[in-house]
């Protein structure tokens, strides 16, 4: 079985989950390439050394260069914060490696398309960490609407809203300055939102928003003064396809009780879908047929007639996780290595949803609709 030999950068949450992907994408897909865990980095460098003696990394480093120039890495993680992703994503390109990174692609729009170009010049495959368009409902959804189960659709209502900002008096971090960060909730989070509208109605063409900070000034870890939070805590956008369709998508990151609240709803002229990734294994749908008294919602539970839960599972209603949806992104990445395709979302299509995010940003700024094109 040929292998691949991964660097990952970054051990926080989301280094942990490219990990257990890695660890497990073999076992669960028997992909044409099999994952060598060869080199992790952590600037903290007692992190990166824990990090590969609890999950199998041959090595360990603080040097990010170093896995870039190691002969042995053909892929390379990042799941570093914001700022990093551009320097580190071009450098691995230019050095021939594959790019799995995680989103948003970078601090700002300029960076993203100097990503996207590299990419295209680059033989390195890239995918970005959308994960939650892995989901099985959600590739089901998008058959359903393919069919015309739910007719011609007419209005998208999406909403991605977490409580990890609520607290006013929760301690300033990297992610509340732009310098580090980028956008606010817009980078964070609203991508995620933007990557599964695209993906159930095609690009979006315009969007006249609203964008908001609720809370001014956080204070610094360790108490004493308050520093400034520099990007928005709440975004909200009416948004046109392309397609004609039109809709709102909304997000905040202070909204107390949502913990994972990334929840759509598409109209169509016979019907309706719906989808809560708090309740990411039950996909509800509308029809209008039928006696009017027999109609109402039906709820799909997950099974393995939605590929490829049944991977991972043989029996319906028992579920997938967040981390198996980061297993199937990565088991897509390495089939597209191996047939040499491009992965999705790649850079290319990733810098779309960078566009939409960025056009939203703006129409907020100057209080105008902005073409996201």
């Amino acid at each position: 079985m040929p292998t691949i030999g991964v660097g990952l950068i970054g051990t926080g949450f989301m280094g942990k989950c490219h990990t257990l992907a890695y660890r497990s994408v073999r076992a669960v897909f028997d992909t044409p390439l099999s994952p060598r865990l060869v080199s992790v980095c952590d600037r903290r460098a007692a992190a990166a050394e824990q990090h590969a003696a609890q999950c199998g990394f041959e090595r360990a480093t603080d040097d990010w260069h170093a896995v870039m120039d190691d002969p042995e890495v053909d892929l390379v993680s990042i799941t570093t914060p914001n700022k990093f992703h551009c320097e580190m994503a071009r450098a691995a390109l230019a050095a021939g490696k594959h790019v799995y990174c995680e989103k948003p692609l970078a601090l700002t729009l300029d960076e993203a398309e100097r990503m996207a170009a590299a990419a295209a010049e680059a033989p390195g495959k890239t995918i970005v960490g959308y994960a939650y368009t892995c989901n099985p409902l959600y590739q089901h959804a998008r058959g359903l609407v393919r069919s015309g189960a739910i007719g011609r659709p007419l209005f998208f209502r999406g909403v991605c809203d977490e409580d990890y900002q609520a607290d006013p008096e929760l301690p300033w971090s990297w992610r509340s300055a732009k310098a580090e960060a980028g956008l606010g909730v817009l980078g964070d989070m609203m991508c995620h939102l933007v990557s599964m509208a695209d993906g159930l109605l095609g690009p979006i063409d315009s969007v006249l928003a609203d964008c908001r900070i609720h809370y001014p000034t956080r204070p610094a870890d360790g108490g004493g003064e308050r520093l400034a939070v520099e990007n928005e805590d709440v975004a909200s956008a009416l948004v046109t396809f392309k397609s004609g369709v039109t809709g709102m998508l909304s997000s905040s990151r202070a909204a107390w009780g949502r913990k994972n609240h990334l929840a759509w709803e598409l109209h169509g002229d016979a019907g309706m879908l719906v989808q809560d990734q708090e309740r990411m294994n039950e996909l509800r749908i509308y029809r209008n047929e039928g006696p009017k008294s027999d109609q109402g919602f039906k709820t799909i539970l997950a099974a393995p007639a939605h590929e490829p839960y049944g991977k991972f599972c043989p029996a319906p209603g028992h579920g997938l996780g967040f981390n198996d949806l980061k297993t199937i992104e990565l088991a897509n990445l390495l089939q597209a290595i191996a047939d040499d395709v491009p992965a999705r979302p790649d850079f290319t299509e990733a810098l779309r949803f960078e566009r939409v995010i960025h056009a939203i940003a703006r129409s907020a700024q100057e209080g105008i609709r902005v073409q996201a094109g």
